[in-house]
């Protein structure tokens, strides 16, 4: 069945000067962002020009230059968007409006800066920027608004194109399904694999362009399904084909055709940002970010002691120890980590009691000794709610690495290959057992780790993993069944050793996991962390007297925003550097993901958010960004020592222009600031040169693994990615994989015009 393509993407993303985009479109992809990122910075130089009563030429001409630039970058990409128009019939209509309204928005602002040839261009007799500031704000609004439309309809494009490949390929599955012959069913595998090849093609073009990190792992996990399934199909089906009459064969394929199925769905919820029958998704819920929003609750009643009431406090705890129950109750939870969970959750109990205690006399009577008293209660609770954190993560990861390390030698799969080829029904019957027993302790060590993955990223994979030990594990003893029903059947013993590939695959995936489970726990990398040597903004010194925050108004967060949303373009930008490196432990690695980390939540601090809360905080954390920079610095001077004598110059040019970059920051964030004006000032220029180092860090990543796969002759130091990530698959066929069509238009071909566009800095 196919499905609509709804929305996908869409605009509810601001820009510095106020200017918002139709507040029903939300941008879900990084493409549709990144082509508006030159556009709102053009019209926000229009904005906000400082309006002075002497104007010089040189203002007025780079005024009308900066609007004729926008007005004919908007014709060009107007133009595009036509044609892309008349290729989709469906589309037509929507995309002519929003074209007319761009074109017309574009020639607006093109009138109202045609300020150059004027004597007086705040005379009445002629409209312009300086007599109509609130008619460019008006078109400005209308251009971002309409142009915005039109990239969300060119997108729409891309997820047609998703569901038209996934159409094509449930198609000849079905086909498939119903073949009877071995001729029949080469000539059309090699038909499904060709589909199969293109819609690896177009998902994960998609899964690298969408935003949101949990909508990406669950496309990661639906196309892991679909890599390994592929060849699960192949072997299942030709068994079946070679024994038509066996039960066990039929069982284990029609289970390979239920899962692609059901993964062929999901990537269409994902991509379409829809739920079959109107159904909401239900997010998991976890140990770990039922803590954190706990904390963050308690913490806040630093700032407000209403916010909420202490039967939403009572209902969090409840909710957080009723999940603690799945370790206490679980079989293999060891009895000292029982203990001491129960005694936590006990303890919990008590201090949140004390907490609400003097938090309702504070409310009442708000003297100093309450107040401190309610900071040690405060204190006091999320200690407790810390340690019973790590109790469970001890717990959940000490079992894992127990469980992998005793199934790392796959005992059980050899015996099940070994019985099942001399035809023992009855030792295949008694390892098929002990298959269940352990799959069962992999399903409940994958649920255990979901309660303390740290991100919700880490929690799907976890889910991810759980469904495949409960889905894999009956195939494994299927195929092992019509194997021992077939001894001699060289395609039996094939297909089995296929779903043991698959078992012993995840197992291996596990390992990975699981390191990076405690990888997060403590703190070296995942999502976006705030870095660790920051003090948390409320946990004072012994007198608990805290500091008065100073922090950004609505307006100057208005004014910050567009140099924010580059910083946070660029740590996007590094993260995708950093994870090419095969090497994660390497020290240029990890410098660069602690400084994405850092200015990350320096990006946050300009839209109000995060744990950045005062200018003070800001400042400090530029610091500590600047003495990471030094740090990245050494270690590339120590990467010069490793290279080749005629690549050695260039990677000391980009360390001493590194070191001199963070010696500006730091200076930057050291120097004092007297009165809100000159404090706006130094956090804009922290932020400015913030990003200069980022920019700068872009280039260096891929140049320095450039240099180490380059003197290590082969022994590269990129990730060599899957098959599926490299959109091949193996289809077993020799089936030619067809070459990638050129797309003509799309979001790509919008994006040039736009950013084509000549950025003028006002002066």
């Amino acid at each position: 069945m196919a499905t609509s393509p709804c929305s996908s993407s869409g605009v509810s993303s601001s820009s510095s000067s106020g200017l918002g985009a139709d507040a029903g479109l939300e941008i879900r992809t990084r493409s549709v962002e990144q082509t508006l990122v030159p556009l709102v910075s053009q019209i926000t130089t229009l904005i906000n020009h400082k309006d002075k009563p002497k104007r010089s030429d040189k203002t007025l001409q780079a005024i009308q230059r900066v609007g004729q630039a926008v007005n004919l970058a908007v014709g060009r990409f107007v133009t595009v968007g036509e044609a892309i128009a008349n290729e989709n019939h469906e589309l037509k209509e929507e995309m002519s409006v929003a074209c007319i309204e761009a074109r017309r928005a574009g020639e607006t602002i093109a009138q109202l800066t045609d300020v150059a040839s004027l004597d007086h261009p705040e005379s009445d007799s002629h409209i312009t920027i300086f007599t109509d500031k609130t008619g460019v704000v008006k078109a400005a609004r209308l251009l971002l608004s309409s142009v915005t439309k039109v990239l969300v309809l060119a997108d729409r494009i891309v997820i047609k194109q998703i569901i038209t490949s996934r159409n094509k390929v449930l198609a000849t599955m079905e086909q498939l399904e119903k073949v009877s012959s071995f001729q029949e069913f080469v000539q059309i595998f090699s038909q499904f694999g060709n589909e199969m090849v293109e819609f690896a093609h177009l998902t994960g073009d998609r899964q690298n362009d969408l935003k949101d990190e949990k909508k990406k792992a669950r496309m990661a996990a639906s196309r892991a399904v679909l890599e390994k399934c592929t060849m699960m199909l192949l072997t299942a089906s030709k068994t079946c084909l070679r024994h038509p009459d066996c039960e066990s064969a039929r069982i284990n394929k029609d289970g390979v055709f239920h899962r692609m199925r059901l993964a062929l769905e999901q990537v269409i919820e994902i991509v379409t940002d829809s739920r079959p029958n109107g159904e909401n998704e239900m997010a998991p819920i976890s140990i770990y970010s039922g803590i954190k929003e706990f904390k963050n609750k308690v913490e806040g009643l630093r700032e407000n002691l209403y916010f909420l009431s202490k039967e939403n406090l009572s209902t969090m705890l409840e909710v957080i120890l009723e999940h603690t129950e799945d370790f206490t109750d679980s079989a293999y939870t060891s009895h000292e980590h029982r203990e001491h969970i129960l005694e936590l959750s006990k303890q919990a109990k008590m201090e949140l009691e004390q907490l609400v205690s003097v938090w309702m006399q504070a409310q009442n009577q708000k003297t100093k000794d309450l107040m401190e008293d309610l900071e040690v209660a405060i204190l006091k609770m999320c200690q407790c709610m810390n340690e019973l954190k790590r109790e469970v993560h001890s717990a959940a990861t000490s079992l894992a690495a127990d469980l992998l390390k005793y199934h790392t030698d796959h005992t059980v799969l050899k015996a099940l290959k070994i019985t099942g080829v001399e035809g023992n029904l009855e030792a295949v019957a008694e390892y098929t057992c002990k298959l269940s027993e352990q799959k069962e302790q992999l399903v409940e060590m994958c649920r255990l780790l979901r309660h303390v993955s740290g991100t919700e990223p880490l929690e799907i994979t976890c889910i991810h993993a759980e469904d495949t030990f409960q889905v894999t594990g009956p195939q494994i003893i299927s195929a092992a069944e019509t194997l021992a029903l077939h001894p001699s059947s060289k395609i039996a013993k094939e297909n089995l050793e296929v779903f043991c590939e698959a078992w012993e695959s995840q197992l291996s995936d596990m390992s990975l996991l699981l390191r990076e489970i405690n990888d997060v726990f403590e703190g070296r990398r995942g999502e976006k962390r705030v870095y660790l040597s920051l003090p948390r903004p409320g946990k004072h010194n012994a007198n608990l007297k805290a500091l008065k925050p100073v922090k950004l108004d609505t307006e100057e967060q208005a004014k910050i925003a567009k140099l924010g949303l580059e910083l946070h373009l660029l740590t996007s930008d590094v993260d995708c550097e950093t994870e090419k490196w095969e090497d994660q432990e390497n020290e240029i690695v990890q410098h660069g993901q602690g400084m994405s980390s850092m200015a990350y939540s320096m990006y946050l601090f300009t839209r109000g958010e995060g744990l950045l809360k005062t200018t003070q905080d800001l400042f400090h954390q530029a610091e500590i960004f600047a003495t990471e920079g030094t740090k990245l610095a050494s270690a590339l001077h120590a990467l010069s020592d490793q290279v080749r004598d005629d690549d050695k110059p260039l990677l000391l040019l980009e360390a001493e222009k590194l070191i001199s970059l963070c010696k500006q920051l730091q200076a930057t964030a050291k120097a004092s600031a007297q009165g809100k004006s000159a404090t706006f000032t130094k956090v804009d220029a922290c932020i400015l040169k913030t990003r200069n180092v980022m920019t700068l860090l872009c280039q260096l990543l891929p140049l320095c693994c450039k240099l180490l796969r380059k003197n290590k002759a082969g022994n590269g130091c990129l990730k060599p990615a899957p098959p599926w990530k490299e959109d091949r698959i193996r289809t077993g066929t020799n089936a030619r994989i067809p070459e990638r069509r050129v797309e003509t238009f799309g979001i790509k071909s919008l994006e040039n015009h736009v950013t084509n566009m000549t950025f003028l800095e006002s002066k």
